[in-house]
C-alpha cells in the first residue's frame, strides 16, 4: 500500500514507473488557507497543479502569472518556482508530481512549458477534473492512472487555449524519431552516432536537441531505458543475469553488472524475483530527488 503524507488532504506516493510515456511518482490534493504558499525546486520530475476552484499566482523566472478555476499550471524540473493561494478566495487543486523522457513533448504540444507555464482550457475543464480526481480515488492501480494521465494530455492537447508554436513540429518529431529508435533498438550495439545517422542528422544537433526537449541525454536516456527491461526481465526471473545483460545491450555481464548497480544502488542479483511495480518504482527514485511536504 502506498504510503500517506500527513498534512494535506490527501496525499499518495505511488512511483508508477511502468509506462515509457508516464512515470507517475506522487498525487494529491490540497485545499488550502488563505496565503498559504509553498517553494518548490525539484530534479528531475515535473509538477502538475489542477486547480478546481479559487485564485492563487505563481512566480517563476521572474515572471508571475494569476491563476483561477479550471486552469493548470506546471512546475518545471530543475526550476525554482513560487506559489501562493488567494488571500480572499483561496485555491484548491489536485496535483500530479510526474516524469519521463516524452512528459515535456506532450505538454509542448499543448503549449505548456516553462515559459508558458499556465494551461487554460477552452472546453472539458470538467471531464479533466473528473478524470484528475478519478486518479486519486485510484490510486492504487496503476494502469488505471496512468491511463487517465494519456486522456487528461489528449484533452489538454485539444482543447488548449493557445496551441504549441508550429515552429517546434519539426523538432518534437526528430526526438520522438529518436525514443522509438532506442526503444526498437536498444538490445543492440547502439551509439549516438547511429541515431544521427539513421535520421540524417548532425550528432551535436541532435544530442542537444534531445536534452532541451527531453532532459535527458541521448547516453542517458539509452541506459535509463536498457535498465528498465533489465528491471522487466529479473522479475520474470526466467533469464540469467548474463542473458540480460545480453539482451540490453551489453556484451558482457560485468560491465552490465557494474552499469546496473551504478543506477539502482543494488546488484542484478538482489532484484532478481522483485514485483516488477517495484522495481518500476526503483527506476524512478534512481533519477528523481524525494520530495516532502504539502504540495
Amino acid at each position: 500500500m502506498p504510503n500517506e503524507l500527513i498534512g494535506c488532504d490527501f496525499c499518495k506516493f505511488v512511483n508508477y514507473g511502468d509506462s515509457d510515456d508516464f512515470y507517475l511518482y506522487e498525487m494529491g490534493s490540497n485545499k488550502c488557507d488563505p496565503l498559504y504558499s509553498y517553494t518548490h525546486h525539484v530534479k528531475n520530475r515535473i509538477i502538475l497543479h489542477f486547480v478546481v476552484n479559487g485564485h492563487g499566482m505563481i512566480r517563476l523566472n521572474g515572471r508571475q502569472y494569476d491563476v483561477g478555476p479550471h486552469q493548470t499550471f506546471l512546475i518545471p524540473s530543475d526550476t525554482k518556482t513560487f506559489y501562493q493561494a488567494d488571500k480572499d478566495d483561496p485555491w484548491e487543486y489536485i496535483w500530479f508530481h510526474i516524469g519521463g523522457p516524452k512528459i515535456p513533448l506532450i505538454l509542448k504540444e499543448a503549449g505548456l512549458t516553462p515559459s508558458h507555464p499556465v494551461f487554460t482550457p477552452v472546453a472539458c475543464a470538467d471531464k479533466i477534473e473528473d478524470l484528475a480526481r478519478d486518479i486519486l480515488d485510484n490510486y492504487s492501480r496503476q494502469y488505471y492512472c496512468i491511463g487517465n494521465l494519456y486522456k487528461i494530455c489528449d484533452y489538454m492537447i485539444r482543447y488548449a487555449s493557445s496551441a504549441q508554436d508550429t515552429s517546434y513540429d519539426n523538432a518534437l518529431l526528430y526526438v520522438k524519431n529518436v525514443i522509438s529508435y532506442i526503444q526498437l533498438k536498444y538490445s543492440e550495439h547502439v551509439k549516438v552516432e547511429n541515431i544521427a545517422l539513421a535520421l540524417g542528422l548532425n550528432r551535436s544537433y541532435l544530442t542537444r536537441l534531445f536534452k532541451e526537449a527531453t532532459g535527458y541525454s541521448l547516453q542517458e536516456y539509452l541506459l535509463t531505458y536498457r535498465m528498465k527491461m533489465a528491471i522487466k526481465l529479473l522479475s520474470e526471473n526466467k533469464l540469467s543475469v548474463s542473458e540480460i545483460a545480453e539482451a540490453v545491450g551489453y556484451t558482457d555481464t560485468f560491465t552490465f553488472s557494474k552499469a546496473f548497480k551504478r543506477h539502482f544502488g543494488k546488484s542484478p542479483s538482489d532484484c532478481r524475483g522483485m514485483d516488477y511495480s517495484m522495481a518500476a518504482g526503483m527506476l524512478g527514485q534512481s533519477r528523481a530527488s524525494k520530495v516532502s511536504g504539502r504540495q
